[in-house]
């Protein structure tokens, strides 16, 4: 037979045939092998596909097509079928190779014809197989799903949904389409296969009346539910941030049915979503934990392991036994970064429960902490490339991190610090972001290659690239070629741009205290706003209150450090129901409003959880006269944690002006360990934007650090109290 032939009759054969070891099945693969060198592109793919039906992405016969491929990948010209092989192999090749793929396919993609959805869906699909999020193909197959929408079946919506959520790309104008469609379908799935994928893809960008009738409609089907829809669900409900008891109480007794034939990985995902849910129910629970505990006994695997042990320490008793210990042990050699930053969050958990509920921390989790330590500098010392440590580094969270494997991670970075290029610098910004760890050297290095090499930098990520340096409050040498750099590369996007991205870029940009006239008048428009409210209807409850307050601490910084661009304050009411939540004074800020009432003599001189116009909330304040004597409040002191029902005399006029003259009004801030750096004592972005616009206000503004708070030097009452004296009087005790 001729080789399309082959190819076609082992297609159709394993159909039929059921097993991969088909004696057929086999003859066919082993002839197909023979003469792989003469396949053309379209066979070659359609082969590669036959294999993938039998999962032998690792064989050495998908080496073999990965090798043709990339020596042929000059004059290929064919992306539907480079497409399939695209996918196939993309568990192969290497990341040079991956680059080359990205970059055939950037060149051909115009060749498709608009229709091509499921070219799109297979480019995308490569794209999170090598954890990838390149901008400018993702928006060509955005194109391509955009025009083809009325097509797009339930299916192809989950399939593209799940792909962009992997790969943390946002379209609004897809999830609007998408939603629009999606909704017209809710009274037309009546099966329970067919809706759970309904309610998974719909519900976490539905509106309250869509969701309130796929709750209502799933619990009627509820009792229906296979294990594997029963998780789907419960994932939807975390993402969905719904915590609807009766309907959590439905799918938990289906997860408790099917509990024992979840692998590790799932059982990770069910007990994340229940704690994040703030389900707790000790039967589900103690089976729960005695399943992880069994899968922890007979594991091998180091991937699963920290799977196992990372799902017990988020159970309410997370305690691990002799064998669970020696089996985190036995693994340690073969861990790389993500299992080892796993294991250290796992322990420090644990350490943290028994310090909480036992007052005591045993020497096996010490123990065990020096060693996870160990093999993770072991591992960080034998890198010998950025390249092979960012594998291992990009799923790691920078914020789990210990201290101490932290400090060997950054100065890894640097000794790799002329590797930094156009390729990796998004991901190694937003890494840094995440740690709160100041390395002057990497975030030079960040600014050094932006400047230079802006033209191939994609303008979406210059968020990613800003953010490091505003949470951390660094400038780089060239500063406003930094900044201007990286804005003038994005003013031609400014009305395209993701809502949600641009006034948290706006936002990072203030905190620096750089004010972009011409990206700040995008922001402050109506059509702008309305698309804004729009795409925050579709947000999460949490993620939408963390726009919005960005979005209004973007608007004070305006008006208080830029007046002449003539932006209205419009966040009162925002703000009066925000505050209506804020919580009482830590153990040490009732320490200090303690010692401050003798300092200044009396509770009627200080005032505690002060709002300010534009609503600052300051923690403590007191006003001196010209000599430098505390003036009492008189009768309009405030409890601790209670708020003023308004600021001052105006929530938005500035009326410092208001006091006795030559007196002056103080601000007195502590500030946690959340206001500085990880590594340093830096004050971070937010901190200092704060001490700017206080003293703007007309504040003397006094910040209590944490750290001088508790030092050895503060020890003693006697202490604090002079420490006080000297900070608002200018006393220094002889």
């Amino acid at each position: 037979m001729n080789d399309d032939t082959l190819v076609n009759v082992l297609h159709i054969t394993q159909r039929f045939a059921g097993e991969s070891h088909d004696p057929l099945v086999e003859a066919l693969v082993t002839e197909a092998w023979r003469r792989l060198e003469r396949f053309d592109i379209k066979l070659l793919s359609e082969f590669s596909s036959c294999l993938a039906d039998q999962h032998l992405y690792f064989s050495p016969l998908m080496g073999k097509i990965a090798d043709i491929v990339h020596r042929n990948l000059e004059t290929t010209q064919d992306l539907s079928s480079l497409s399939v092989l695209m996918v196939n192999i993309s568990s192969l090749i290497s990341r040079h190779f991956q680059q080359q793929l990205v970059n055939k396919t950037e060149l051909l993609f115009d060749t498709i014809d608009s229709s091509e959805v499921n070219v799109a869906t297979r480019i995308a699909r490569f794209l999170r197989n090598i954890k990838y999020c390149y901008q400018p193909l993702l928006e060509k197959c955005n194109n391509v799903f955009l025009s083809n929408v009325d097509q797009l079946d339930l299916d192809s919506i989950s399939k593209i949904f799940r792909l962009y959520k992997f790969l943390q790309f946002n379209s609004f104008e897809f999830i609007m389409m998408a939603k629009k469609k999606l909704t017209e379908m809710i009274p037309l799935c009546n099966h329970p296969a067919s809706f759970v994928k309904l309610f998974v893809t719909l519900g976490p960008i539905a509106g309250p009346e869509e969701k309130k009738q796929l709750k209502s409609t799933l619990l009627l089907m509820s009792e229906d539910l296979t294990g594997e829809q029963a998780l789907a669900v419960l994932r939807a409900m975390e993402d969905m941030e719904s915590r609807n008891s009766h309907l959590i109480k439905r799918v938990t007794s289906v997860l408790h049915k099917h509990l024992d034939s979840y692998k590790p990985l799932e059982l990770l995902k069910i007990t994340q979503a229940l704690t994040f849910l703030h389900f707790q129910r000790k039967e589900f629970s103690a089976k729960l934990r005695e399943l992880l505990l069994s899968y922890l006994k007979i594991s091998f695997i180091p991937t699963e392991v920290s799977i196992l042990v990372y799902a017990i320490s988020l159970l309410p008793s997370p305690h691990l036994d002799e064998v669970g210990i020696s089996r985190i042990e036995a693994v340690l050699p073969q861990c790389n970064l993500n299992n080892l930053s796993n294991f250290a969050t796992s322990v420090l958990r644990w350490i943290q429960y028994d310090h909480m509920y036992l007052d005591s921390i045993t020497g096996k989790q010490l123990k065990l902490l020096q060693k996870l330590d160990h093999y993770g500098r072991q591992r960080l010392q034998h890198s010998n490339s950025l390249d092979l440590l960012w594998e291992e580094l990009k799923s790691v969270r920078g914020n789990t991190f210990p201290e101490s494997l932290l400090e060997e991670t950054i100065a890894t970075l640097q000794h790799f610090v002329d590797e930094i290029n156009y390729i990796n610098v998004v991901e190694i910004a937003s890494f840094i972001s995440n740690t709160d760890y100041l390395s002057t050297l990497l975030l030079d290095r960040i600014a050094s290659v932006a400047v230079q090499q802006i033209e191939k930098i994609h303008p979406f990520t210059i968020l990613a690239i800003i953010l490091p340096f505003s949470t951390l409050n660094y400038d780089p040498p060239q500063r406003d070629e930094f900044f201007g750099t990286c804005v003038q590369h994005l003013n031609s996007y400014l009305g395209i741009l993701d809502p949600l991205m641009l006034v948290c870029l706006g936002f990072s940009l203030a905190t620096l205290q750089y004010f972009p006239e011409d990206l700040l008048k995008s922001i402050f428009n109506i059509e702008f706003l309305a698309r804004l409210d729009s795409q925050l209807e579709i947000l999460s409850s949490s993620l939408s209150a963390r726009v919005q307050f960005h979005l209004m601490e973007l608007n004070r910084s305006i008006c208080l450090e830029c007046p002449e661009f003539q932006i209205p304050w419009f966040h009162d009411r925002f703000c009066q129901q925000y505050n209506k939540g804020i919580g009482g004074m830590s153990g040490a800020q009732q320490q200090i409003y303690k010692m401050l009432t003798e300092v200044l003599g009396g509770i009627n001189c200080v005032k505690a959880s002060v709002l300010t116009p534009y609503y600052h909330t300051v923690d403590f304040e007191c006003i001196l006269d010209k000599r430098k004597k505390p003036l009492p409040y008189g009768s309009h002191n405030i409890a601790w944690g209670q708020l003023p029902e308004m600021p001052w005399e105006s929530n938005t006029e500035i009326v410092g002006s208001r006091l006795p003259p030559g007196a002056e009004r103080i601000a007195l801030e502590f500030l946690d360990s959340k206001s500085f750096c990880r590594n340093i004592p830096h004050m971070k972005g937010k901190s200092a934007m704060k001490k700017r616009h206080l003293e703007i206000l007309g504040y003397r503004v006094i910040q209590i650090s944490q750290f001088e708070w508790n030092s050895m030097a503060l020890s003693t009452k006697d202490a604090r109290m002079d420490y006080l004296r000297e900070r608002i009087f200018g006393e220094v005790k002889s």
